[in-house]
């Protein structure tokens, strides 16, 4: 095999693995929900967390401390509810 047959391989396979990649990743963020959404879904929650950065609801608005290093995102969940 030529090497320049080789790097067309080389090339066609790493872009066939970006793609891959690009697509999964597009998955998961469209199928996140997001804040506001999850805001007006729980309006009795006053801290949640996507276990990036804690958040709490101060006059109706979050207030979020700064996202961990490295994290990966997951979905919200209320740590803290009104009345507890």
């Amino acid at each position: 095999m030529s090497f320049c047959g080789f790097t067309r391989r080389y090339v066609f396979a790493a872009a066939v693995l970006l793609l891959i990649a690009n697509s999964a990743m597009a998955d998961a963020w469209s199928a996140a929900e997001s804040m506001a959404d999850f805001m007006k879904r729980n309006p009795d929650c006053m801290e949640f967390s996507d276990q990036c950065s804690i958040c709490a609801v101060v006059d109706g608005k979050a207030a979020c401390s700064t996202p961990k290093i490295a994290c990966i995102k997951k979905p919200y969940v209320c740590t803290r509810r009104a009345g507890d």
